[in-house]
């Protein structure tokens, strides 16, 4: 099965609720992280990524710093609520560009297809969900095109080849807008911490 029908079949399985949760180490929890300055990716280098764990120790995330040129109102051009939305679509990784998802700072789930990246922060995917999102809650959303999708273990061996930087949590940090400056905060602070310890 190649990365993309992995991240489909992930993408399916999480939203219709049949992914499980392993328990093991770090990695079974959500987590942000913040590419290493090493990593010259043109994908992946000065991201900063929120990550949950899906099962079967494979994860999917969203990157949350990487603004488009592209609004909901040129996407959506017919959608009324759309057009009232200034803030960029984020290209939220190479998997599955072309669907939208909401990432929206809630302290309960918006309900459909919706996955709890974190505590505080979901992932809505369903058209129906998204629409609502943006008819209401726009101010507290990110929107973004595409995630990202990690096989069995890939996560765990990326870390441990240190081409992230690992930070707990924080729904409020994930959404600060504007995020220009977000990735090069973030390497200074886990560059601080190293260096601490």
């Amino acid at each position: 099965m190649n990365r993309q029908s992995v991240a489909i079949a992930l993408l399916l399985g999480l939203f219709l609720g049949a992914g499980t949760t392993v328990r093991a180490g770090d990695l079974a929890k959500p987590l942000i992280l913040v590419a290493a300055p090493e990593l010259h990716d043109p994908v992946y280098g000065a991201t900063v990524i929120v990550v949950a764990p899906v099962g079967g120790d494979q994860h999917i995330g969203f990157i949350v710093n990487r603004p488009s040129e592209l609004t909901l109102g040129r996407i959506f051009p017919e959608d009324g609520p759309s057009q009232k939305v200034h803030d960029p679509v984020y290209l939220g990784g190479p998997y599955e560009p072309g669907l939208v998802f909401a990432l929206v700072e809630r302290a309960k789930s918006p309900g459909g297809k919706s996955l709890e990246l974190m505590p505080g922060l979901y992932a809505a995917a369903d058209a129906a969900t998204v629409d609502t999102i943006i008819r209401g809650d726009a101010a507290k959303a990110r929107f973004v095109a595409g995630l990202v999708a990690w096989q069995p273990g890939e996560l765990r061996q990326e870390i441990e080849g240190r081409v992230w930087y690992v930070l707990e949590p924080d729904a409020r940090l994930v959404l600060r807008k504007p995020a220009d400056g977000l990735w090069e905060e973030l390497v200074r602070r886990s560059q601080a911490a190293a260096n601490a310890i």
